[in-house]
């Protein structure tokens, strides 16, 4: 646990804040934005920030929507990841806003020890979680380099301190046939609906072989204009998912054949075109995830047992390639919903409910006294240094 001095400084500087982060969140619930379109969004989670004398840069790594806010010059660097995007038709179904609010909350209880805790703080506005892979593309761009060990947190229905998701990867595959009269001249058709048909017959029967922790899921986008022409075109986007890079990829070869059946049923040709980068699994540090559940425990929650964690993948987040690089968590921190999960309706409505509120404080807390503990902690401190500069020799 923190040392009393630090760790109540913290809790101080939140609760004080708690009007401005309460607020932030309701802001930006109230306006959702797509991926790689969270420009209000993206201006409000900074602002706060800045208004506090961190150094922002956006947009940052090529992205628009990306901004990076850097407070103190300590020799320990951790990043705190803000997500913003929303769901299309369905707003903050994720409590996005949630995870925004909180980052801020923690930067900025954070900055009020950095210089005591010789402590840089960064938090990093990372757009398109929910598709397009924001954080990947930050990665990508040096913008992690600096950064020994990254925090963020995800509302949901349980309290998980060790919180683990699927590798993931999507896809749009193409038909291309030709296009006929569907009772003048179909013998002249290539129907390229078909090939969407055989290819999703194919899938739904391979289902039935998949290994433990890998899915399937897809939609058709485009399956014809009128039922008298026979489609020459036809298009459908799938999501494959598994519980590491591995399963993946044995995952994608067997649906690569399925969609090659498609076209080789029915005469088309097709193409399968990656639609952003891939999620590798979500692996959170062992020593943060502990610290953090103490934390949960300490404010009056229950996280599930450890071999319940285990066995509770939650979905797929691009925070698993940056766990994948360095030392991170990702935990889940509870909302009542009324039984309703991420990605529904009800889940939208309650992310600015009072537990969504209670979320927002308690997890800003919850996060700034976990790293204030790796900061005060000599021995854990040097691990994720020495890990950082492992990395970047």
């Amino acid at each position: 646990m923190p040392t009393a001095a630090a760790s109540t400084c913290v809790e101080e500087t939140v609760v004080r804040r708690r009007g401005d982060l309460i607020e932030l969140s309701h802001d930006i619930h109230a306006e959702p934005e797509l991926a790689f379109a969270e420009h209000r969004s993206c201006a409000k989670t900074q602002a706060l920030a800045a208004e506090r004398g961190f150094d922002v840069t956006t947009p940052a790594g090529g992205l628009d929507t990306a901004f990076r806010a850097v407070y103190g010059s300590g020799s320990l660097v951790v990043g705190v990841c803000a997500e913003y995007d929303a769901l299309p038709g369905i707003g903050h179904a994720c409590g996005h806003n949630i995870i925004a609010a909180s980052a801020v909350g923690t930067a900025l209880a954070l900055a009020e020890v950095a210089d005591d805790l010789d402590l840089t703080v960064v938090l990093l506005g990372t757009p398109a979680e929910e598709a397009g892979g924001g954080k990947v593309l930050m990665l990508e761009a040096g913008l992690f380099d600096d950064i020994a060990a990254t925090v963020m947190l995800h509302p949901g229905p349980l309290d998980i301190a060790a919180a683990r998701s699927l590798a993931l990867s999507q896809v749009a595959v193409s038909y291309v046939g030709r296009e006929s009269h569907a009772a003048v001249a179909p013998h002249l058709g290539i129907n390229a609906a078909d090939a969407v048909t055989v290819s999703q017959v194919a899938i739904g029967l391979l289902r039935q072989q998949l290994a433990p922790g890998q899915m399937v899921h897809g939609i058709v986008t485009d399956g014809g204009q009128a039922s008298n022409v026979i489609p020459g075109h036809a298009e459908m986007q799938y999501t494959m998912r598994a519980d590491d890079a591995a399963g993946l990829a044995a995952l994608e070869a067997r649906m690569a054949d399925c969609f090659l059946a498609g076209a080789v049923g029915t005469g088309c040709d097709y193409d399968i075109t990656a639609t952003e980068p891939p999620y590798l699994e979500l692996t959170p540090d062992g020593w943060l995830a502990e610290t953090f559940r103490a934390e949960m425990q300490r404010v009056g929650r229950s996280p599930v047992g450890r071999e319940l964690e285990v066995a509770l993948p939650l979905g797929s987040t691009d925070m698993g390639n940056v766990t994948q690089v360095m030392p991170g968590i990702h935990p889940i921190v509870g909302i009542d919903a009324n039984g309703a999960s991420v990605h529904q309706p009800g889940f939208a409505a309650a992310a600015v409910g009072p537990s969504a509120d209670r979320a927002v404080v308690e997890g800003s807390i919850m996060l700034a006294r976990t790293v204030v503990a790796l900061a005060e902690n000599s021995a854990e401190r040097e691990r994720v240094l020495e890990l950082q500069r492992r990395r970047t020799s």
